[in-house]
């Protein structure tokens, strides 16, 4: 299968995707699990690139073959964290159990009032971290998204809930622009949330070993850590089964300085700790992998100084434009 995995179309289209929602809204949580298991059998059967991802992925962090019931278990939590993202995004964190552990360490990092990048990954619902908002109203919660990517998942979110749609970050912007946002976001103390995990083909990325061979990660999320020194949460929503989350939370670091002679050495042990620790709970929830592409493919585009220096957020070129001091201080990190 092709490592880009920007070329896959969306599973079901709007009109599945808002079907799920009407039954999920008008029906209940209860009634719209139902609609699981045939989801489940459609991508069991009709999406044969994702079946084969979820086999091979299963292998290696199995280390054996995988069963298609695994396989299907796979799936159905993928479905099952969709599904909840209604509800959650609808306001209705009270129908779930979390259970959070690090979040003392996030209000610690909080309260020093110097904004937080919060870094998440395709392992778990990165929806349920909105719990942040029940526990810290009066912290703003920003997150960065490529709304173009998956269109008719953007138009069903934007309905659920336009006030956190306002909230969002595009990805789909141009670099300078994403690096202005995430910067004045962190200036005025909110905490911006990303996901770190899939590398842009044809853009700079670094290999680290992860689930026992090499797979690429993207540089840009840490060249922009290191630009504004603010201080690194990772955060993983990993799912439980039924309404049970496990949130936990990581301060990975307090301002990450990198030299330009040590840059790319440290960007490699960055990305090996970041993978290091993305392994760790994959392996504690094995079903909550939802990369449904291969990878570890991924791309073979090797990091260069030049790269590095002319590439930021988003793995999209920082390049001559003009985007004023801000951006251009990205570009110096």
């Amino acid at each position: 299968m092709s490592g880009d995995w920007k070329q896959r179309p969306e599973g079901g289209g709007w009109f599945a995707i808002w079907l799920i929602r009407t039954i999920a809204r008008r029906g209940g949580r209860k009634i719209a699990r139902l609609l699981l298991p045939p989801i489940t059998l459609y991508f069991l059967i009709v999406r044969g690139p994702e079946r084969r991802a979820s086999r091979a992925y299963l292998g290696r962090v199995f280390g054996r073959p995988a069963r298609l019931l695994e396989v299907a278990r796979h799936i159905h939590s993928f479905a099952a964290t969709i599904l909840d993202r209604v509800f959650m995004l609808s306001g209705q964190m009270q129908r779930f159990e979390v259970r959070m552990d690090g979040l003392a360490a996030v209000h610690e990092q909080i309260d020093r009032g110097r904004g937080v990048l919060m870094f998440g990954s395709h392992l778990g619902s990165f929806e349920v971290l909105r719990v942040l908002a029940r526990q810290r109203p009066d912290v703003t919660v920003r997150v960065v998204l490529d709304k173009a990517h998956n269109p008719a998942m953007t138009q069903l979110l934007d309905a659920l809930n336009s006030e956190i749609a306002r909230t969002v970050i595009d990805a789909g912007q141009d670099g300078p622009s994403i690096v202005l946002a995430i910067q004045q976001a962190t200036d005025a103390g909110a905490l911006v949330a990303l996901l770190v995990d899939r590398a842009h083909p044809g853009q700079p990325s670094q290999a680290a070993t992860f689930l026992g061979d090499s797979a690429r990660f993207p540089v840009a999320p840490w060249l922009i850590a290191a630009a504004l020194k603010v201080p690194v949460v990772l955060a993983f929503g990993l799912y439980r089964g039924g309404r049970r989350y496990d949130l936990a939370f990581e301060v990975f670091s307090e301002g990450i300085e990198m030299p330009r002679p040590q840059r790319s050495a440290m960007l490699a042990e960055l990305v090996q700790r970041y993978a290091g620790r993305l392994q760790h709970h994959a392996r504690s929830a094995p079903y909550n992998w939802f990369n449904f592409y291969d990878f570890w493919q991924g791309n073979d585009d090797a990091i260069t100084p030049h790269a590095v220096d002319g590439r930021a957020a988003g793995g999209r070129a920082v390049g001559d434009g003009h985007a004023g001091p801000r951006a251009a201080a990205a570009r110096r990190a």
